[in-house]
């Protein structure tokens, strides 16, 4: 005779206490705000993480599921909840709603640990990364307007321009720049300075870089102006000894080259305290838009860097090790449609490979107008037009304009113009 239903579920929960797989019901009646609490408090951590953590559940968790039961949760209610954080009300990229479901995942996995639940419903949630979007040709300023804001920032802040400018840095990583970080004819970046720099207690003042781990790091070439930009800074302002915790609980020590000492304060600025300074100086400097507010960013400046190097013929490989980048592909994605066209290039590279055209004696004026060489716009960055004469023989480069720097400098020019003249020979 077979067990009756009762009977059955005593014989399983006897069966499962034997195996350890039993949960006991009860235990996943624990609300989702109460475990999340409690997980936090768990957490050996720094003190900067633990106030995100508690930011993040107070004001997003906790608002959306933390009356649930942890047991009463199934995987469609934190895709619900990725999607809202997402698409609605807060808004947050997504790469930051995934970093918050991965602390999500981490806490469920905990309770799964602890047998209140038996499976993970966060694990694997995530937003898919959208695209990035190209960068506007119309946001991005010119060599003169470059200079203009240079001119008309907070003098402490006249560096970080040109190193944005200069190097491609983001706005947290020219404001992290030590003595460390120069080096004959380059740049070493490898920290940035944390959105929580302003505050007394912070102690993790600077932090790895984007997408990078501690230690890691990106050299940069540097054109002339930006070695006198950092010279002259440095006679007015003399590094300041900046002492903080690495992640890893090291203590560390920067030479820092931007520092609040000038105002009487200890902490370091952020990039929220540079873009306000930055979008006073464009007001100042009468580049606004039509709604009279500033036309460029910070951002605007790396864009700069990049579409400059790239109307230049700075390989994009290049460009995009040195904007830090994760994959070319962002670069691409972003920078892309500013690269010179090369259709004409193409046309002549494969004509003259499979049906070059006979050398033919002519005067300095056909030489210029003849079947030999054309001349084509080969693309529009930043710094204007650059202009290639096409033929079969020599590449001449040559500076037109001196740009932000000086014709003799090696490295491709911010702001200068570059035209490449090829004649049969």
């Amino acid at each position: 005779m077979g067990l009756d239903g009762a009977d059955a579920y005593v014989v399983h929960v006897e069966n499962d206490k034997k195996s350890g797989t039993f949960l006991d019901p009860a235990r996943g009646t624990v609300r989702l705000q109460i475990w999340a609490q409690d997980w936090v408090e768990r957490r050996a951590i720094g003190d900067t993480t633990r106030r995100n953590y508690e930011g993040f559940i107070r004001n997003h968790l906790v608002p959306r599921l933390g009356h649930r039961t942890l047991a009463s949760l199934a995987r469609r209610d934190f895709e619900q909840f990725a999607k809202s954080l997402h698409g609605s009300g807060a808004g947050l990229a997504a790469s930051t709603v995934n970093d918050r479901m991965l602390v999500v995942t981490a806490m469920l996995e905990a309770a799964v640990v602890d047998k209140q639940i038996s499976d993970n419903p966060a694990r694997g949630v995530r937003i898919s990364r959208a695209r990035p979007a190209a960068a506007d040709e119309d946001k991005i300023p010119t060599p003169t307007e470059v200079d203009l804001i240079a001119a008309h920032i907070s003098p402490p802040y006249r560096l970080a321009v040109y190193l944005q400018a200069g190097t491609g840095q983001r706005p947290s990583e020219a404001l992290a720049f030590s003595t460390e970080g120069r080096r004959s004819g380059f740049v070493r970046i490898r920290w940035q300075v944390s959105a929580m720099a302003h505050r007394a207690d912070c102690r993790m003042i600077f932090v790895p870089l984007k997408n990078r781990t501690e230690g890691e790091y990106r050299d940069v070439p540097t054109a002339r102006f930006v070695d006198q930009e950092m010279d002259a800074h440095l006679s007015t302002w003399k590094p300041v000894p900046v002492v903080f915790i690495g992640q890893r609980g090291k203590r560390r020590r920067l030479e820092a080259f931007f520092s609040l000492r000038s105002y009487g304060k200890s902490t370091m600025p952020t990039a929220s305290t540079y873009g306000y300074h930055f979008k006073m100086a464009c007001q100042s400097a009468g580049l606004v838009g039509a709604d009279g507010e500033a036309a460029y960013t910070p951002g605007s400046l790396r864009h700069f860097f990049a579409s400059t190097a790239l109307a230049h013929g700075v390989p994009i490989h290049e460009v995009s090790r040195w904007l830090g980048h994760r994959s070319v592909k962002t670069t691409i994605d972003i920078y892309g449609h500013l690269l010179p066209s090369a259709w004409g290039r193409c046309r002549t590279v494969l004509q003259n490979a499979m049906r070059p055209a006979p050398l033919i004696e002519a005067g300095p004026a056909e030489a210029l107008t003849g079947s030999g060489v054309s001349t084509q716009v080969t693309g529009r960055g930043a710094a204007g037009e650059a202009t290639e004469l096409h033929g079969a023989g020599i590449e001449l480069p040559c500076w037109d304009g001196a740009g932000m720097g000086t014709p003799e400098t090696t490295f491709p020019q911010v702001g200068a113009l570059h035209q490449i003249f090829r004649f049969n020979v």
